[in-house]
Parts: C-alpha cells; structure tokens; sequence
C-alpha cells in the first residue's frame, strides 16, 4: 500500500463510519436509490465560509430550466469575475448542495462569485446534454451576467473530476462555435481526460483508494455508452487539439486511477503552448476536495487555485 496522508486516512474512516448507516450503493440502474444514497453521505459535508450572497438562478437552456448555484464572497463590492463551477461525481450523481462547501470555499480563497450548475445527469441523459447544457451556461453569464452583479468579461470555467471533464469539453466547444466568449482560464481538478482503462495509474490504484477502475468503468457506460464518442475531443479532450485555450491551472492527487491522465494532460497542455500551473498533493486521494476543513491538503488546494484564480480574473487588494 502506499503511504496516505494521515489526514486523508482519517478523513476516509470517518466517511466509511458514516457510509455504515446507510444502505449499501449499488452501480446498477434505476439509478434514483444510489444517488439518494450517496447524497445523503456528501451533505453531511456542508458549511463552510459564509457568504455575502447565495442565491438560486434558474436558467433557460436548451429546453430546460436548469437551477444553478451563485455564491457572492465577503467584501467584495461591483461586478465580479466569476468561476462557473462543474461538480463532479462520474456524470451520473451529485449536485450543487453536494458540493456548495466546494464553492463557498473557491469564493471565499478567490474574492470571485462562483455559479454552480446542476447539470443533467446520466445515464437518463447522456453525452453530449450536460456538455451543451454546461456551454449553454457559460454563454448565457456572458450574456446576462452584468444582471446578477458579475463581469461578463471575467469568467473562468471549473470542476473537478467529471466536472472537470465537462469544463474543458466546454472550453474546447466554445473555441469552435462562440470564439468571442474569451474565457479568462480553467481551474480544473483531478479531472477525466481519456476513455483508457490501461494506464498505470489504472493499474495500480486499480481498487482499494475509494474511486476503483470498476467504477470509472460503470460512470463512462452511463455516459458515452457509444465507443466512436469516447474517442471524441470533447469527451476525452485528452484526445484534442489543445492549442489557443486560456490558462489553466491543475489539481492533482497521487493515489487515483486518474493520476496518469492527468500528468499526461498536464503535458499535453504545455506541449500545445497553454499557460499551466499545476499543483501535486501526495498521498491525496480522488475527491479530496471535499474533505475542506478536515483534511490540511485540500485546504491549501484550495488556497493555491484561490491564489491563481484572483490573478487570472485581475482581481486587485481592493475590490
């Protein structure tokens, strides 16, 4: 076994006490169950920093009204930039009160308004609707933005995990069909870049760390069940034409079988003349975010990406 931060372990058994409580989550369909399941165990999460404003917009977007999350921080006076965040949870469960701690806490580090979508989930929905649903936001705070106290002209697209899948899927979309929509960067964090299940970080952190590989395998059939999409740019962006996105900063984590992708997307991005900052957490599993306040790596994870956020937005001491 390798070494896990002492934190993380016991942030780990206290989420796996927890979990006892509750009925077993199966990987089967319908779906309804596991995700009642797994939401009541990632609501116990909650909290965080206090915030000036939060607030539910709901927003029209290719047929659906779509609730989305907005956290304005402390302090904080005029238009804001703001961080359109994506959760993640393998595209098929989560939400924004799942992961409003998650956001408090990017606004509260950063100085900017964060605004979570609830995108539609798989596999009732799959690829591409919460992809174009997450586009369909972001262009619709550029539009509308200046209504709700944010800087149509500062937005930076985010998420970890699946949700950092879909804000790079998104940023590659909106390079191709609404190229004026400059996107200040993209904070992304232990994200899903490819459809190969054979990497060594695959292997090796295979089962035993929380997120297994027969997980990833059951959240991509729920998602892109058609193999010719799993090779798509905008789906294992890993596999795309990386030239021209905005900056981008990275979060990764050690003991995950997404590690591998990562550390090549992080190449990849270099190679293609991107700006990117990256930070490695050892002995961090995946979804270490959300153990803010309990674990001291995703606190200063968070420090750092509220750092690089504030600079990407041009925030200065006094706004």
């Amino acid at each position: 076994m390798h070494r896990i931060d002492p934190e993380m372990a016991a942030f780990n058994a206290m989420m796996e006490e927890r979990a006892l409580a509750l009925p077993p989550i199966r990987l089967g369909l319908p779906f309804d169950e596991p995700r009642r399941i797994n939401d009541t165990l990632n609501l116990g999460l909650g909290g965080g920093p206090a915030m000036a404003e939060s607030r539910d917009i709901w927003l029209p977007v290719r047929g659906r009204r779509i609730q989305c999350r907005l956290h304005r921080p402390v302090g904080k006076a005029g238009p804001l930039p703001v961080l359109v965040y994506l959760h993640g949870g393998g595209w098929v469960w989560n939400s924004i009160d799942t992961h409003d701690r998650t956001m408090r806490e990017y606004a509260a580090a950063s100085g900017c308004a964060v605004l979570g979508p609830d995108y539609a989930l798989s596999p009732e929905a799959r690829y591409p609707q919460a992809l174009e649903e997450c586009v369909g936001v972001a262009r619709a705070v550029a539009l509308r933005g200046a209504e709700w106290g944010l800087d149509p002209a500062r937005i930076v697209l985010g998420g970890d995990s699946a949700g950092a899948n879909l804000a790079l899927g998104a940023a590659l979309m909106l390079r191709e069909v609404t190229p004026a929509l400059a996107l200040r960067g993209l904070l992304l964090g232990y994200g899903v870049y490819d459809s190969d299940f054979e990497t060594p970080s695959y292997r090796e952190f295979a089962e035993g760390y929380g997120l297994t590989r027969e997980r990833m395998m059951f959240y991509w059939d729920c998602y892109a069940p058609n193999a010719a999409d799993r090779v798509s740019p905008f789906v294992a962006p890993l596999r795309a034409d990386l030239r021209g996105l905005p900056p981008v900063h990275m979060t990764h984590t050690e003991l995950d079988v997404l590690a591998s992708e990562n550390l090549a997307m992080e190449t990849a991005l270099r190679a293609a003349g991107v700006a990117v900052s990256a930070e490695h957490f050892p002995g961090t599993v995946h979804g270490f975010l959300r153990a803010a306040g309990h674990v001291g790596a995703a606190d200063r994870a968070i420090a750092a990406s509220g750092r690089w956020l504030a600079a990407q937005a041009g925030l200065t001491p006094q706004e």
